[in-house]
């Protein structure tokens, strides 16, 4: 199958999304194509801005706070139960987070295995990961960083303890 890739610059600096050949995103990355290798493992893409316009737009135009959710078709490639973590992750609310014990015990599984199955989540952003955080509240676990993942879940407006993050 053919994938199609294209690295743009945002406020959070540049991200690469691919998709395939009916257009459906099947990987992001904050960053450029090694990136996007080294998380998702997608090879032998060819650059192709037009193939992936429309996931671009969306992903600038959330990253840039003025688009709430996403209308993008997704084929992330996983394990069975990696695609039940990632579809329980796309049911976290914008401005939500839940622990990878709730989420484990959501799906009847273990936070380790939560856990593992979120750090191979090939659609970042998208497919929220970052939503994801410790049981004390503390932001870990995210594969571009815990700035990235502070400054996330500041633009959608996550409280943590009472204190709204700082928007960067």
């Amino acid at each position: 199958m053919n994938t199609y890739h294209s690295t743009f610059q945002t406020r959070f600096g540049p991200f690469t999304a691919a998709v395939d050949e009916s257009g459906a995103l099947i990987a992001t990355a904050f960053g450029d194509l090694s990136d996007l290798e080294k998380q998702a493992g997608v090879l032998s893409s060819s650059a192709d801005e037009t193939r992936t316009a429309t996931a671009r737009k969306q992903i600038a135009e959330y990253l840039a706070g003025r688009r709430q959710s996403f209308e993008l078709p997704l084929a992330p490639r996983g394990t069975d139960f990696q695609n039940r973590v990632w579809k329980a992750l796309l049911a976290i609310p914008r401005g939500e987070t839940k622990t990878y014990g709730e989420l484990a015990k959501r799906l009847r599984s273990s936070p380790r295995a939560v856990g593992r199955a979120n750090a191979t989540n090939p659609i970042c952003l998208v497919i929220p990961c970052h939503r994801v955080i410790g049981v004390d509240g503390t932001l870990t676990g995210f594969a571009f960083g815990v700035e990235i993942k502070s400054r996330l879940l500041a633009l959608e407006g996550y409280v943590n303890q009472g204190v709204t993050l700082s928007r960067m």
